[in-house]
């Protein structure tokens, strides 16, 4: 009756294992680092670079405990911080020769001290958040009026494009507010134009008007759901933008996320200067777009000699130098989008969208320059480098621009990107700032731990002193629930914070009241008369139902809050969500299997250790 199959038991068994190895990374602590990661947008890090970290450290005697790539950084781990600050300064000297204009970010940093073993085995530590590690908190205000006016500033000149095309002659456009007025003659010319804009300019609603003066004007306004498009992107691309910047930090854990319809939230655990995330976070790219200069006087200068006049040099993704005119064709301002993609030939290849203007400034320069290169330059912190430089292959008119040649997919979605979110799509200004010292942390981190531990004793004592023998099964189960909560926890890489330790501590709450529901219906049955054995399999039968509706009700309140909150409450509902999961299996699936290899075997079983089982008197 009380007997679990073999294979329960294995399922059990690897539970187990698996919860002890990725829970085990959590209590090795921290060790000094030196973090290595791209300085520039143009600036990718492989794999092939950390034989040149390693190179660097070997050639200044310095030992690191290992050096791996991560993503698109490497980190080497060291013993102490004496030797953390040794190698930092031997890896900055192999990487960035020009201290002035340096193309890498050398940044200290904290890697857990787990064995090397763990690590092959992908068994890494939860993430602290910013409550538990310290750092620097801001909340940034998108200008949503600001976009919109960028937008609106780009309908004007395709307006004006689009009219002249068609020989529709207006008497002026201009932009008026959150509205693009068109001026016209007569009421015949208004007609013609109106068909022209509805199709061209799908986005926005025209309306016939008259202006103060009497002329008759057409005043288009953006429709709704074209708002609510050009708002949700230009805060998509902003928080992309972040994304990149933050890069050169170093953070290990950065949170960006949207926070209600116009705000975004920039958490960096562990970093104390303000200044510098300030600076970084504030910093500004532009996009230009140059005719490469392929005279016999620039073939000369490629080789050492004196620059033309009118020209100036610069470097492209893979070291070769170019030279380029001074003359700017167009800018960033000009580009509305860029997305990877294939050519005709379905090779790898980049496709931008340009404005009304830079279509018309396109059109006229590919037309006048076929068979001649065109470089497109990224500017940071006033220096500038090539992103590529196509060979133009005849007029390209409509706006559509194609890059392609020699690049791979990766290559190509990485340009996009570059292109697409190498400024802020809208202004954005800090409206909150606050530091978190990691003395506070560290503190927070006690707190926590101390309030977890002692509640934990407090509930294995009264279980134990309340059930006797089946509160030991509860509280080891309530241990396995713990185990397995972290050990998922750090499978998915979770940042922890306060409210993820709150949440822990409700899970130990809701976990032992499923066992409290089993072992009282265990004395119910025991009361009514029946023999051990059959009270066991009818107490976790019968409070099975009850169990699974109560954390079944819970489970939606977390997927609410999950689904609905932002920021501590999002981190509160992800542990409190898999609280609920790992405490089903560790009250139920768990504590049975304890109960059926303990007690399952004994044929005549005449009674149970679960406390006193008050019988009514008769």
């Amino acid at each position: 009756m009380n007997r679990y199959a073999w294979w329960k038991y294995l399922v059990i068994a690897v539970a187990l294992v698996l919860g002890f190895l990725y829970t085990l990374p959590n209590f090795f602590g921290e060790a000094p680092a030196v973090q290595l990661s791209s300085g520039k947008a143009t600036v990718k890090l492989s794999s092939d670079d950390t034989a040149r970290v390693s190179a660097a450290l070997d050639a200044a005697g310095i030992k690191a405990d290992f050096v791996e790539f991560e993503g698109t950084s490497i980190r080497a781990r060291f013993k102490d911080t004496d030797t953390q600050i040794k190698a930092r300064d031997a890896i900055q000297r192999a990487f960035n020769p020009d201290a002035t204009d340096p193309s890498y970010i050398v940044a200290l940093n904290l890697v857990s001290r787990s064995p090397q073993w763990l690590r092959t085995l992908h068994a890494q530590p939860m993430y602290l958040g910013l409550d538990l590690r310290g750092g620097v908190h801001f909340l940034m205000q998108v200008d949503m009026k600001g976009a919109l006016s960028q937008r609106l500033e780009g309908v004007t000149g395709d307006a004006r494009t689009l009219l002249r095309d068609k020989d529709v002659r207006h008497s002026g456009i201009r932009r008026e507010g959150t509205t693009v007025v068109i001026r016209f003659r007569d009421a015949a010319t208004r007609n013609a134009a109106r068909p022209v804009l509805a199709n061209g300019l799908a986005d926005l609603a025209w309306v016939d008007a008259t202006d103060g003066s009497g002329d008759l004007t057409l005043v288009g306004t953006l429709l709704p759901q074209a708002e609510r498009a050009i708002q949700e992107q230009a805060l998509k691309q902003n928080i992309t933008t972040l994304h990149n910047r933050i890069n050169e930090l170093g953070v290990a854990e950065p949170v960006i996320q949207q926070q209600g319809a116009d705000r975004v939230v920039v958490q960096l655990p562990g970093v104390q200067d303000t200044a510098r995330a300030k600076d970084i976070i504030g910093r500004t790219a532009t996009l230009e777009v140059r005719l490469v200069d392929d005279s016999t006087e620039a073939q000369a200068a490629l080789v050492g000699g004196p620059v033309p006049f009118g020209t100036e040099r610069y470097l492209e993704r893979d070291g070769t130098p170019l030279i380029v005119k001074r003359q700017v064709v167009l800018t960033g301002d000009n580009l509305t989008d860029a997305q990877a993609g294939f050519d005709e030939n379905r090779e790898p290849a980049v496709h931008l969208t340009l404005d009304a203007r830079g279509a018309r400034i396109f059109r006229d320069v590919t037309r006048e320059n076929v068979g001649k290169r065109m470089a497109i330059l990224l500017f940071e912190k006033g220096r500038g480098e090539v992103v590529t430089a196509p060979v133009i292959r005849g007029e390209i008119a409509g706006g559509r621009v194609q890059i392609s040649g020699r690049m791979t997919t990766n290559e190509a979605a990485d340009t996009a990107l570059l292109l697409r979110a190498g400024s802020l799509a809208a202004p954005m200004e800090i409206i909150e700032e606050r530091t978190v010292g990691p003395s506070l942390g560290a503190e927070n981190i006690a707190q926590g731990f101390n309030s977890l531990v002692w509640g934990f004793v407090a509930i294995a004592v009264f279980m134990t002193l309340y059930y006797m023998l089946f509160g030991v099964f509860s509280t080891l189960a309530l241990t396995v629930n713990l185990l397995l909560l972290i050990a998922v926890l750090s499978m998915l890489q979770a940042t922890l914070t306060l409210p993820g330790i709150a949440a822990i501590a409700l899970t130990l709450g809701m976990a032992i009241d499923a066992n409290v529901l089993i072992n009282e219906r265990i004395r119910e049955e025991l009361r009514n008369g029946s023999a051990p054995q059959t009270a066991i399999h009818a107490g976790y039968e019968h409070a099975w139902a009850t169990i699974l509706d109560s954390n079944v009700t819970t489970l939606i309140a977390g997927v609410a809050l999950l689904a609905f909150g932002s920021g501590p409450v999002r981190g509160f509902a992800v542990v409190h969500c898999l609280g609920i999961l790992t405490s089903m299996f560790s009250a139920v699936f768990f504590s049975r299997g304890l109960v059926n290899l303990w007690y399952g075997r004994q044929k005549k079983l005449k009674s149970v250790s679960i406390g006193q089982v008050w019988k009514p008197q008769e």
